[in-house]
């Protein structure tokens, strides 16, 4: 390949990870503003606190389900096609969430919101990863989840700076607006983007891909990891607002700024720092990605214990940014180390499966908030989510010694 030729296709390949950025972003934020509206939904709508927590349970428990219908419909269809729908049906049902004018209501809305949002995640990390060389794949993947954090950050931001001034529902409107009016361009810029990359067309269609996934050792122990991580990660972005508020009385926007800046911030860190490194680990050894995974669990257990447990606010930041700075490690590397060990052809699969288990706890990080925030409290349930990351840590460990070896694909 000429250095003109090369210079092209990376200038292509970063404008679609952009282009996946800006959308990923508004995913975040359209799912993650309602989480720092809790006060004020209590109020408006009479939510008690299992409701609330069911809000979060909801939208990932459908959003578990669709996950691997649309990693499925990816490696058959067009992944192009299947995002950009993504984007625009859920940023419809963000409208809608602002006309919400129950409990059962805004619950209906988030449940239709898990299954638009299913649509994206799953092909739109298939179509980075397709355009990426393995030795890149982990920075590129790396950059587009910083629109998680980024999302995130605003979201909750923005959502609990409109709460405070009794505008939740125009919070709605304008980020679904948003979300309509970015459809075009993302969708014109695709149609340019080949969506199975250098190796060929995909062959999956053949056999569900559920089929070849699960005979994949490491891949399942991935499926058990995952939903340990993102546990943790959900008590977090769903409660974490509301903990603050309460316990250092801090005002709807003040908690949600001081739950996510510092967490998310490092994040971003974390995340490229260990894609570059990941990367660079790679060419000495096949399985850098799952170490660093398994520093990222040991690491982030400390970090969760001192959250629920620090009794200064200025502690508790530090306590956020390490577990964003150690989160990061293992955020940025989950996929890319699946598709070390998964056939091309399933790749939309595997981020459907491994996302189906993860909403799915997810899910039970949100409802267990609601439901033991005044008998547990959400400060053990942290402790006991530490834990829980320990034991997952010492799992991969075994499993990167017993099974990865045979698992791995080269050139992959």
């Amino acid at each position: 390949m000429t250095p003109s030729r090369s210079s092209h296709d990376n200038r292509r390949t970063a404008l679609l990870v952009a282009s996946m950025w800006v959308a990923y972003f508004l995913n975040y934020a359209d799912r993650q503003a309602v989480f720092a509206m809790f006060p004020a939904l209590r109020s408006d709508l009479g939510m008690d606190d299992k409701q609330l927590g069911l809000i979060g349970a909801t939208f990932l428990w459908v959003y578990a389900f669709g996950c691997p219908i649309a990693g499925q419909l990816g490696d058959r269809f067009s992944k192009r096609l299947l995002v950009v729908l993504s984007l625009i049906v859920w940023s419809i049902i963000t409208v809608a969430t602002g006309f919400a004018t129950s409990a059962l209501m805004l619950l209906t809305l988030r449940g239709a919101m898990g299954i638009s949002e299913s649509l994206y995640m799953p092909n739109a990390i298939a179509l980075t990863a397709n355009a990426q060389p393995p030795g890149r794949r982990s920075r590129a993947i790396a950059a587009l989840t910083t629109a998680q954090i980024a999302g995130t950050v605003a979201g909750s931001w923005f959502g609990g700076w409109m709460a405070d001034r009794g505008q939740w529902k125009v919070a709605f409107f304008a980020l679904g607006a948003i979300g309509l009016l970015y459809a075009l361009p993302y969708a014109l810029f695709l149609r340019c983007v080949n969506e199975e990359g250098p190796r060929g067309p995909a062959k999956a269609g053949a056999t569900l891909a559920l089929v070849v996934l699960v005979k994949v050792r490491t891949f399942l122990l991935l499926c058990i990891v995952f939903p340990v991580f993102v546990f943790g990660l959900w008590l977090l972005y769903g409660w974490l607002p509301t903990f603050l508020h309460d316990k250092f009385t801090l005002n709807q926007s003040d908690a949600a700024f001081n739950a996510t800046v510092f967490l998310q911030g490092t994040t971003a860190v974390g995340l490229i720092g260990g894609g570059i490194f990941a990367d660079k680990m790679y060419r000495r050894t096949k399985a850098a990605r799952l170490w660093l995974m398994v520093a990222s669990l040991l690491l982030c257990a400390p970090c969760l214990h001192a959250l629920g447990n620090c009794n200064a606010l200025g502690n508790t930041r530090i306590a956020a940014a390490a577990f964003g700075l150690f989160s990061g490690l293992f955020m940025g590397n989950i996929f890319p180390a699946a598709f070390e060990i998964v056939p091309i052809d399933t790749r939309a699969s595997a981020v459907g499966l491994l996302n189906f288990c993860g909403a799915i706890m997810s899910g039970f990080a949100t409802l267990f908030g609601g439901l033991w925030k005044l008998s547990l409290g959400i400060d053990r349930l942290l402790t006991l989510t530490a834990v829980a990351y320990v034991i997952a840590g010492v799992a991969l460990v075994i499993g990167i010694r017993r099974s990865f070896p045979s698992d791995c694909l080269t050139d992959h």
